[in-house]
């Protein structure tokens, strides 16, 4: 058997969630943080999959598998499937070779939108405003955006591992 791989494909959205968001670089963290958890995600080599590791607030781990494909040429919408992991299913897949990106996700709900801001290790803010409900809603001015990324390859997840 010989196997095509496209940039993109047509895939069934039966269990998977299309995701929209518009990235921006920030200057600053925003006032209104509601939540913090920190986050490792480990983009297994090879292939299109992120094991995630969530530390929620309380402390409870959450331990995921995602598999992302793209639905068009851009960035801008991504067919996102995840799977919750036990401990015996976790300790197999974090094995696999991977690079790692280790980072803070500060979440806000504030003028009816959710943006979560990714503070990376080197300081560097990067905010992602959900745009499934509303996607043409003007960028708030209490983002302090410096630079628009949406789009671009090297501010997505992925690139940004080492």
């Amino acid at each position: 058997m010989r196997w095509v791989q496209p940039r993109f494909v047509s895939v069934s959205l039966k269990y998977a969630v299309v995701e929209r968001e518009r990235r921006f670089l920030l200057a600053s963290l925003p006032k209104g943080v509601t939540s913090t958890k920190e986050i490792v995600d480990r983009y297994v080599k090879g292939t299109r999959l992120r094991l995630r590791e969530v530390r929620e607030p309380d402390g409870i781990v959450v331990p995921k598998l995602s598999h992302k494909v793209r639905l068009s040429d851009g960035l801008e919408e991504v067919a996102c499937t995840n799977f919750h992991l036990d401990e015996p299913e976790w300790e197999v897949l974090r094995a696999l070779p991977a690079r790692v990106l280790r980072k803070k996700r500060h979440m806000l709900h504030r003028d009816g939108l959710v943006v979560a801001v990714d503070e990376h290790e080197d300081g560097t803010l990067v905010a992602e405003i959900d745009d499934r409900d509303e996607p043409s809603q003007p960028v708030p001015e209490w983002l302090d955006v410096v630079e628009d990324v949406r789009g671009e390859e090297r501010w997505t997840g992925e690139s940004l591992a080492h």
